[in-house]
Formats: structure tokens, C-alpha cells, sequence
């Protein structure tokens, strides 16, 4: 009698371990494989229930379309349509979706219920987002880089410019994994969780990475082969708008401080883009953009993710 593969979750981007940089190359095999018009069948027969509390659009698409080209099928379930709408608790919901489907991708408003999903279910969770990390897009983030830089993330330098929030965190992680140099400047009150940043240096010390955090975006940009930058007001924080424009004034990725990064600096933002606060369109759309490769990257990192965790 075989034994039951472990199930295996991945609820932060330090989940993948060693696995972080084979999964970015696979997703480039992939990539080229679907650019032939090749699907691949190796999730052929699972079934996977997609819970999204929040909005989504590249979240929601990249993974529908992505177990399609791997020939699973996608259940989308937002739980104003389920009784965990209802009253449920995400336990008994755990333990009732294990029965029926090989894995769950949840997109949540807290990380808690990302954890007690994942404690209750058994087969594995994927966070697509909550208000800790975000991280298949960073995958797919360094997945971008790495195509760019020819799989080499040593001797570079991303600067983020923005809040210190959910994909900052998964950002300052998977850096730290790969050994990618990162300099962070967000608003005083605004800045990363200390106990991320904290698991991110010790990770940095094996790696390599050098993490710097400043207050302001010129320090952090200064130099950099990438400036990557995010919404300033995040799903559920929108009545904090106000207070948060008046923090992030200064804050915003133009010409004037993308000119202080290394010439032809390559420019990132995770979408959707709120065009005249946190990016100006001359830079988003400018020829240093790699923006929309980032979302279509979200396709094919996820399908990596998919491969490895539910195949």
C-alpha cells in the first residue's frame, strides 16, 4: 500500500522553501509551452474550489484559465453563495470542501481565516491574498525579473516605493529567498510588519540579499535596476483614504524619480493602478514598463504553483 502524500499549503511565500526557484523556472517551461499552444493534462480529473471574498481580476483569471490549461476543473465560490455566508465556520467548510475537491485557493480579507482553512482542510490551500501576503504574485514578480535578468537575481537592486502591505511582505520575503537586493521606503506609520522584515533578514543573512528600509523614495530608488511600486488605499481600507493620500503625497513613481534609477530601470506595479496617485501614465506606460508582463506571468507562475502543490 502506497502512502498519502502530506498535503502541502502555501499561505506565505516562505511555504515553497527550496522549491521557490525550481517553480520559477518551471514557470517558464510552461510559459513557452502554452506560447506553442500546448496544454499540459497533469491535473486532469482534480477539482479545485476557488473561495474570493474579495474582487479579483488577474487572481481570478490567471488560475480559472491556468487549471484549465492543466486540465483540472475551476469551481468558483464566492460565500455570499455559500453557507459559509451564512454562518458556517471556515472549519466545517474545511472539512466538507476536502470531500469533494484536491485542493482550495482562498482569497481572503485575514490571514486568520487563510490559517484555519488550511488547519482544517486536507488537501492543500493556496492564499490568493489576504491581509498578510500576497504570495503567487510575487512569484509571478520574480518570475518577471528573472526573465529579464536572465535568471540571475545577484548583483541587482529593486526598490519598492509605497505601503508596507500584503505583496511589500511577500516581496521582502521572496528577495530575501532568492538573494535580490531590496530597498524599501514607505510613510512613517506605513511600514512592513517587524515580524516579517525580521524573518526576511535572517533568511537574507543564507541568501545573500541586502534589505534596506527608508523613509524616503529617493534613497530607496537611487540606483535601482527596478522600482516597484502599489496602491496606496487597499481593498478595506478605503475609509482610510484620505488620511493614507495625504501620508503617500511624495510618494508617487514619476519621471522625475524614476530618472534617480539606474538608465532604462525597469518599472513594476501589480494592478490595478490607480493612474495619477501612486504612478503617473507616461511611467506605466513608458518603455521601461514591465507591468503587463507581470500580469500575464500571474497565468503562468500559477500554474507552476498548481503543478506542485495540487499534481
Amino acid at each position: 500500500m502506497v502512502a498519502k502524500k502530506q498535503k502541502r499549503d502555501l499561505l506565505s511565500i516562505t511555504d515553497l522553501g527550496t522549491d521557490l526557484l525550481p517553480i520559477i523556472r518551471h514557470a517558464g517551461r510552461l510559459k513557452a509551452a502554452r506560447g506553442r499552444g500546448v496544454n499540459r493534462s497533469h491535473l486532469r480529473g482534480k477539482n479545485v474550489a476557488m473561495i474570493f471574498e474579495k474582487p479579483s481580476t488577474r487572481t481570478r483569471t490567471s488560475f480559472e484559465v491556468g487549471l484549465h490549461d492543466l486540465g483540472a476543473h475551476a469551481l468558483y465560490m464566492s460565500p455570499k453563495d455559500m453557507q459559509l455566508g451564512r454562518g458556517e465556520t471556515i472549519a466545517d467548510t474545511a472539512r466538507v470542501l476536502s470531500r469533494f475537491v484536491d485542493g482550495i485557493v482562498y482569497r481572503a480579507f485575514r490571514h486568520q481565516d487563510e490559517a484555519e482553512l488550511a488547519k482544517w482542510a486536507s488537501v492543500p490551500v493556496i492564499n490568493a491574498l489576504d491581509d498578510r501576503e500576497h504570495p503567487c504574485q510575487v512569484v509571478a514578480d520574480l518570475f518577471t525579473l528573472s526573465e529579464r535578468w536572465k535568471g540571475k537575481y545577484s548583483g541587482h537592486r529593486l526598490a519598492w516605493v509605497g505601503d508596507g502591505n500584503n505583496v511589500h511582505h511577500s516581496l521582502i520575503l521572496g528577495c530575501a529567498m532568492v538573494g535580490l537586493d531590496l530597498m524599501s521606503a514607505t510613510p512613517n506609520g506605513y511600514h512592513p510588519d517587524p515580524t516579517i522584515v525580521s524573518q526576511a533578514q535572517t533568511l537574507a543573512q543564507k541568501s545573500g540579499a541586502r534589505l534596506d528600509f527608508y523613509t524616503e523614495p529617493a534613497a530607496a530608488v537611487k540606483g535601482a535596476d527596478a522600482v516597484y511600486t502599489d496602491v496606496w488605499v487597499s481593498m478595506g481600507e478605503e475609509a482610510e483614504q484620505t488620511a493614507r493620500e495625504k501620508a503617500f503625497a511624495g510618494f508617487q513613481v514619476n519621471a522625475g524619480l524614476l530618472a534617480l534609477a539606474k538608465p532604462g530601470a525597469l518599472v513594476m506595479h501589480d494592478l490595478p493602478a490607480h493612474r495619477g496617485l501612486e504612478i503617473t501614465d507616461d511611467v506605466i506606460d513608458g518603455p521601461q514598463s514591465i507591468v503587463w508582463d507581470q500580469a500575464e506571468n500571474r497565468l503562468h507562475a500559477q500554474k507552476a504553483i498548481l503543478e506542485e502543490l495540487v499534481g
